[in-house]
């Protein structure tokens, strides 16, 4: 008997921060309030949907990390076991990539919360219609029939959806 499993990867980009203080450096740049707002509309999306996840990796650099903090209480996800890859701040498409050679195989969902160009880029990866730009605290979440991380990365997936705080805001308005 054949069995395969789903993977579920969500793809997020970083909340909106702060170019204030041109002391800090790119990676110290902390998120806005009103990044704080619009990820809020987000999470609100995520909690209504249900979303959960087995792994959050974050970039190290902190609007990243507070992204993830975010997520992972409102999806009840410990923050303490938030994995940090300098690579997700560092690399390209191809280092993401790398993540996950070393993914426990018994994890069904994972989430990288990283930064432009690279999560513009990763994501195409494995879209027919590429998108221009990942919009900041945008999620796009992506399912796989795939019984291991490494299979996800040549398995064409299906969209659950691409959510950002703009679409968000106009979907309630209307």
């Amino acid at each position: 008997m054949y069995f395969c499993t789903m993977k579920t990867l969500y793809i997020v980009r970083h909340a909106k921060s702060s170019w204030k203080n041109p002391d800090l450096s790119d990676v110290e740049r902390p998120i806005l309030e009103k990044g704080k707002k619009r990820t809020r509309r987000v999470v609100d999306y995520l909690i209504d949907n249900e979303v959960k996840t087995d792994l959050i990796i974050s970039s190290h650099a902190v609007r990243a990390m507070q992204t993830a903090d975010i997520l992972a209480h409102a999806l009840k996800y410990d923050k303490e076991k938030i994995l940090i890859d300098r690579s997700v701040y560092y690399g390209d498409s191809e280092s993401i990539r790398k993540i996950f050679f070393d993914l426990p195989s018994d994890a069904k969902s994972l989430m990288i919360v990283g930064h432009n160009p690279t999560m513009t880029n990763f994501v195409n990866l494995f879209l027919d219609e590429k998108l221009e730009w990942l919009p900041t605290s945008a999620v796009m979440a992506l399912r796989f029939k795939a019984g291991n991380w490494l299979n996800v990365l040549n398995t064409k997936p299906e969209i659950l959806f691409y959510i950002y705080p703009t679409l968000l805001k106009q979907s309630v308005a209307k």
